[in-house]
């Protein structure tokens, strides 16, 4: 008995511990946010030239959605953490470092994206692709594979042998079965 109690003693002081420590920064030098919060976020790649595309991530808000600003691109909603993409509008400042904020229900995390002095890569080509026409599915039936769409003699001369046998068959076992039940 005093085992159990010296055992919950030990896991309340644990999660009291566990839940009164402070929030660990959301900078750890990969890509994350330079601010405490209670939520992680980070922009990938740190460094993109004019015209890129970033990717925004958001983990551990509590709300299904975070909002995330910066003067160099729209404004981006992550929903139930999932990952957006932004580019970068093809003006941004070469050289210059700017703040993107990731807003979870009120509280407010940033970090920044230095903007390249590189190239902005040119726009993929639109290619239209033609539409296809809906599958019809697989011919069901008969079959098909001798190449016409009726049966041939031999195939319904076959069909009526394997019926005939599966039906004398059954016939047999039944007949079977009634003689064994009938007997003491």
């Amino acid at each position: 008995m005093r085992a159990i109690r010296t055992a919950s003693a030990a896991l309340l002081a644990t999660a009291a511990v566990a839940l009164s420590a402070p929030a660990a920064p959301a900078d750890d030098g990969t890509g994350t946010g330079r601010d405490i919060t209670s939520f992680g976020f980070s922009v990938t790649p740190r460094t993109v030239a004019p015209g890129g595309t970033v990717t925004l991530t958001s983990e551990g808000c509590e709300v299904p959605s975070v909002t995330v600003t910066s003067g160099i691109f729209d404004t981006v909603t992550l929903t139930e953490g999932r990952p957006g993409r932004a580019t970068v509008d093809i003006d941004a400042k070469a050289g210059a470092e700017y703040e993107i904020a990731f807003d979870c229900k009120g509280e407010r995390g940033t970090t920044t994206l230095t903007v390249d002095h590189g190239t902005a890569p040119p726009p993929a080509p639109v290619t239209p692709h033609p539409p296809r026409p809906p599958h019809k599915g697989v011919k069901a039936g008969f079959g098909g594979s001798t190449g016409s769409d009726a049966l041939g003699t031999a195939e319904l001369a076959a069909g009526a042998v394997l019926i005939a046998a599966a039906a004398a068959a059954a016939v047999a076992l039944t007949r079977r079965r009634g003689r064994a039940g009938g007997r003491p």
